[in-house]
């Protein structure tokens, strides 16, 4: 495991990555607004699992291959890509994600809203190469295995996410509690909701692998 001095230092790394704004905040924001605190919760445990997936992947060398396969780092790009456009033309067309207690459209499943965390994460094949690139500086052969190691990082990156993300979603809530007051912006969270994956989208779509 490593030591003390070591996860003190990854942690204050983590928690200047978690709080800059970034794909996961904003997916976390915008489905607290969209569809309540428990939402954004639920996203932010869809992230988490899919930390834990890339920290093991990393571990067992199959992150590697995005860093030196391009048509691998492609295929996993554009595939996510195109979920989250599908995601984004999903949340145009349902009903209102606000409405009265007579119109109230039904809500997404909690595990539905995991998923599209997970697979949003995994499918971002530049957190796959953040965690290749970051946790190899602290791991050592002399702490242990090296797929512990990873797992513990990833449990501290995702603790200190939980503290940044947690007081994003109940800002996020607390915004959702005022626009649902507005009886002509009760399809406004659709449009919100569609358009962060669409900038997602085209975000993975433009972006290098740098």
């Amino acid at each position: 495991m490593p030591d003390l001095s070591t996860l003190i230092l990854f942690a204050l790394a983590s928690f200047v990555l978690t709080a800059t704004p970034g794909p996961d905040m904003l997916l976390i924001a915008s489905r607290s607004i969209t569809q309540g605190r428990s939402a954004g919760f639920q996203t932010y445990l869809g992230i988490v699992l899919g930390t834990y997936c890339h920290a093991l992947a990393a571990a067992l060398g199959l992150s590697q291959l995005l860093a030196t396969v391009p048509a691998a780092y492609e295929a996993v790009r554009w595939a996510g890509c195109f979920y989250l456009l599908y995601l984004a033309l999903k949340s145009l067309r349902a009903a209102p994600l606000i409405g009265t207690r007579e119109t109230c459209p039904t809500r997404l499943s909690g595990r539905r809203i995991v998923f599209d965390g997970l697979a949003t994460n995994l499918l971002n094949p530049k957190m796959a190469l953040f965690v290749i690139a970051l946790f190899p500086q602290f791991v050592t052969p002399a702490s242990g295995g090296i797929t512990f190691q990873m797992l513990v990082l990833a449990s501290v990156l995702n603790g200190i996410g939980l503290l940044v993300n947690g007081a994003v979603v109940l800002l996020g809530g607390h915004f959702r509690v005022h626009l649902g007051r507005v009886s002509r912006l009760r399809k406004l969270p659709n449009y919100l909701l569609a358009g962060v994956f669409a900038l997602l989208a085209i975000r993975i779509a433009t972006g290098d692998r740098q």
